[in-house]
């Protein structure tokens, strides 16, 4: 991979231009893109979340893991524990960071937080989190966690 850099004045210094350029869009091409995507988002440092009697400012860093069950959302933080009638989908849109992965159909967790991983029943894993919280890994994202895990 070759990186350079070119000076055109005619962009705005807060709004660079990026362009990748390949023989192809290969798997390589499409990491950095996402990573840019990543990094253009990182500005983000909290995330308010709607309980039903307030709201509530939490860092995204010490979210550790989020859980669905039928329409209500469980948040658990290193702070805490909030409940939210918000959807899995657009709850990880919002975060929309690189490290948090989803784990089941029901669940995405902040790998920073991930303690250890266990075997568990018919090719499911256990996810053992910060604050002692686990989560099951369900045989279906088994093999893209440990893709993102370097196993």
């Amino acid at each position: 991979m070759k990186i350079r850099f070119e000076m055109k004045t005619e962009f705005s210094e807060k709004d660079p231009h990026i362009l990748i350029q390949a023989a192809q869009l290969t798997d390589q091409a499409r990491e950095v893109m996402e990573y840019l995507e990543q990094f253009s988002t990182t500005n983000q440092v909290v995330i308010p979340i709607r309980t039903d009697d307030h709201l509530v400012m939490v860092k995204i860093e010490d979210l550790i893991l989020a859980d669905i069950d039928k329409n209500l959302l469980t948040i658990y933080t290193v702070d805490g524990i909030y409940k939210t009638k918000e959807t899995l989908t657009n709850f990880q849109n919002r975060v929309n960071r690189r490290n948090f992965i989803q784990i089941s159909r029901h669940s995405i967790i902040n790998i920073d937080h991930l303690e250890s991983l266990s075997d568990s029943f018919s090719g499911n894993m256990m996810a053992k989190m910060t604050r002692g919280i686990k989560s099951s890994v369900s045989r279906k994202y088994v093999k893209s966690l440990m893709d993102y895990l370097g196993l």
